[in-house]
């Protein structure tokens, strides 16, 4: 016996279906204007990874793209709370670093479907509405390395790094294989400091790194370049330009540049699309998500042809460098 459905039943299975479409219309209508971005910084704004998206956001605000409020050092405790209250208050993008509150930063995202939602992130993204990015600064960091390896007198290289996630091993095991294509000898020391920002437990284990034999220091916490200062050697900066704060030390920075990202997903809210997807594609050298600077007259003359042929291979997609992200000894 056929069934036929009723009026309610068609009615119900419609408004189903036009569910998706219905909030994703609902936030395009929503970003007539500047898009209304909150920044849940985990750590203070001037920590480096923290300070390219916020200078990022300041300047895209500045150019009217978005309006941008923000709040920093919240404890894990404390964030989802944070995310809830922005959210509430009518932020159409709410930004925030989720690491170490995965769980509870997905579940806000699904209570408030209408906001989008981006976090540094080192899992995927879930529903249309929670959308990560990851940080991809390596390719530069692998042609700092490809320079550090003509400058080092003892063959031997150090970093230090806050903690051992993917995005931080990738980094420095980018810089390494930089080194090791020019200096297949070269030896690595590394330490993690348990903290995103403590410059004065980086320095420490950096004159650690310069007493085991390490004169070329890749810095991927602030205070490795207070140590490379204080000893008389050189080192490379990450994510900003250290170089005007250490004039004498720092030769070369693999500088991040988080407003691709930023640019990215703000066309999808105004567009109305589906933000719940990974935006790390913007960070890479291709969209120009980031850089090598250096400086010229600090670095050997014959260092620099062979890394701007690198250079101009990695922004062709001939070259891709290695991304590794096992944890470095």
């Amino acid at each position: 016996m056929p069934i036929t459905p009723s009026r309610r039943q068609l009615l119900a299975g419609a408004a189903t279906l036009l569910a998706t479409p219905a909030i994703l219309r609902a936030r395009r209508a929503h970003a007539a204007g500047p898009v209304k971005v909150a920044g849940v910084h985990a750590s203070p704004v001037e920590n480096a990874w923290n300070s390219r998206i916020h200078s990022a956001m300041q300047a895209a605000a500045a150019d009217g793209l978005i309006e941008y409020e923000f709040s920093e050092g919240v404890s894990a405790t404390d964030y989802p709370r944070a995310m809830r209250e922005y959210a509430e208050a009518g932020a159409q993008l709410v930004w925030g670093e989720s690491y170490a509150v995965e769980r509870d930063a997905r579940a806000v995202a699904t209570d408030y479907p209408e906001t989008a939602f981006l976090m540094g992130s080192s899992g995927g993204p879930q529903g249309d509405n929670f959308g990560v990015f990851g940080t991809r600064n390596h390719e530069a960091a692998y042609l700092a390395g490809m320079l550090a390896a003509k400058m080092s007198q003892t063959g031997t290289f150090g970093s230090v790094g806050g903690y051992p996630i993917p995005e931080v091993n990738m980094l420095i095991n980018a810089f390494r294989a930089g080194v090791s294509e020019v200096n297949p000898d070269a030896k690595f020391l590394n330490g993690f400091i348990g903290a995103w920002f403590d410059p004065a437990k980086a320095k420490e284990a950096a004159l650690a790194q310069i007493d085991a034999g390490a004169d070329i220091l890749f810095g991927e916490r602030i205070g490795t370049a207070d140590a490379a200062k204080e000893a008389g050697i050189k080192a490379v900066g990450s994510l900003i330009d250290y170089t005007p704060r250490y004039p004498e030390t720092v030769f070369a920075n693999a500088i991040w540049n988080y407003r691709p990202t930023i640019e990215a997903i703000v066309k999808d809210i105004t567009d109305g699309a589906a933000t719940g997807r990974d935006y790390t594609e913007y960070s890479f050298m291709k969209h120009g998500g980031n850089e090598l600077i250096f400086v010229e007259s600090m670095v050997p003359a014959d260092a620099i042809p062979a890394m701007k042929e690198k250079e101009a291979a990695i922004q062709a997609g001939a070259f891709e460098v290695p991304i590794d992200e096992s944890e470095p000894a």
